[in-house]
């Protein structure tokens, strides 16, 4: 027995010895898959964890904006937004770069905790959109430099944007696109002594542009509120306003452009059954809507042949109605042009320029355009029946005759009829005689 038994152990043994570098094997392999793991894992969740990059320039990321144009030079001074941040930045970039493109790229750049971007004296941004600077309670811009705006949506709560000429330094300002929204879209920096150059070529504007600012130029664009915006226009510029042609309908800006006349109905019927009187050159302009987008140093005026033939035929309405008689309708084409305040060649009656904003126009004479008025006819009462001519008494019916199938039939009858009577009376009259010879 102990010989067998110390068989099993020695082979029990054996087997030990053999599993173990099959043991060790798989706890090694096991510590290099959890090990493997580990170093793909940690990377990861350590670069999830790390801020992201939200600016560039050329091949070059960087966590700020303010760090990017600190890095621009004169080969390349495009700062392009990465993603959306919240950041006040200056711009300052190295000192032989003199101007800086900020290309929004689809993000937006919000304020932090002063002005969104400030612009010093002696530097020049321009801002390329898509994208959105927001101020919040602060100024989107402020600018003692050069700003040159391509596109962008900007926005405040407060001013939009603030620029400054002062005895050292004038700031400039060129808008050629973008959407402009604030109560206060332009105005000075505390210390300035004047805006500065600040001309609008285009983009759409919403709020309100002060009084006062007598560097600002006015080119092109859309505008929500035309209250000051008279002495901004050029000479040769006036305010059209929206919806003036097409379906008549508009979101309510006004826009720059050439002098034009705007009618809000360029067809106009009267009815005389509501009553008509005569059309002075301003009841016609009331009457159609019509008025000129700018009128300081111009005037409309009405062609006084056609406006003098519209009232004769009001004339001949109205007598045709004193007297019930008809009337056919009829209309009348009147043209209404623009003329210089002070022209000496006024076509046709004087008339004010209608509602609508009080703004500077010039070099554009002779501008018109046409409204039509119809009068509708008028239907003649039925006349009665003329004095003077007895009516005729009517006249006793006469019987009608038969017809003379249906008298032949009568004769026939009525002679059938005498027949039988002659031969009753010759009946009777025997009978008699035959009575008395028996008798």
């Amino acid at each position: 027995m102990y010989k067998h038994e110390k068989q099993a152990v020695e082979r029990l043994q054996s087997n030990h010895i053999h599993m173990l570098p099959t043991l060790s094997t798989a706890i090694i392999t096991f510590f290099l898959i959890i090990s493997l793991s580990g170093t793909l894992l940690f990377p990861v969740m350590a670069f999830a964890d790390e801020p992201q990059p939200v600016a560039q320039v050329g091949n070059t990321t960087y966590m700020s904006v303010q760090d990017a144009i600190g890095h621009t030079s004169m080969k390349n001074n495009t700062v392009t937004l990465l993603t959306d941040t919240t950041e006040s930045v200056t711009v300052t970039p190295p000192k032989v770069v003199r101007g800086v493109t900020l290309e929004l790229n689809g993000h937006a750049l919000n304020a932090s905790n002063t002005t969104a971007i400030t612009v010093p004296a002696n530097m020049k941004l321009t801002i390329v959109g898509p994208g959105t600077v927001a101020g919040g309670t602060q100024p989107a811009v402020d600018c003692r430099g050069a700003l040159h705006v391509e596109g962008g949506t900007f926005t405040s709560d407060a001013t939009l944007m603030r620029f400054a000429e002062t005895d050292e330094t004038s700031a400039q300002g060129s808008f050629s696109g973008g959407t402009f929204t604030a109560p206060t879209l332009f105005n000075l920096l505390d210390d300035a002594k004047n805006l500065g150059y600040v001309t609008v070529r285009g983009g759409e504007y919403r709020g309100m542009i002060p009084a006062g600012l007598n560097t600002l130029a006015l080119l092109s664009g859309s505008f929500s509120d035309s209250s000051n915006l008279a002495p901004y226009l050029a000479d040769s510029l006036g305010l059209i306003p929206d919806g003036t042609s097409g379906d008549g309908t508009g979101d309510g800006m006004f826009h720059v452009g050439d002098l034009a006349i705007s009618s809000k109905q360029t067809l106009v019927e009267l009815n005389p059954a509501s009553g008509l009187q005569r059309l002075s050159a301003d009841d016609l302009l009331t009457l159609t809507g019509t008025q000129l987008n700018g009128i300081a140093d111009y005037r409309l005026v009405a062609d006084s042949d056609q406006l003098q033939a519209l009232n004769d035929q009001i004339d001949r309405a109205m007598q045709a109605m004193e007297k019930r008689k008809a009337f056919e309708t009829v209309s009348q084409n009147i043209t209404i042009t623009t003329v210089r305040n002070g022209a000496d060649d006024v076509i046709g009656a004087n008339a004010s320029g209608g509602a609508g904003p009080q703004l500077r126009t010039s070099d554009h004479d002779g501008i018109s355009a046409q409204v039509t008025v119809t009068i509708k006819a008028v239907a003649g009462p039925e006349g009665p029946e003329e004095p003077g001519k007895p009516s005729n008494p009517e006249k006793p019916e006469k019987p009608e005759m038969p017809r003379s199938g249906s008298a032949v039939q009568a004769l026939a009858i009525i002679s059938l009829l005498l027949v039988i009577a002659s031969a009753i009376c010759v009946y009777a009259t025997a009978h008699l005689r035959s009575s008395r010879l028996h008798n």
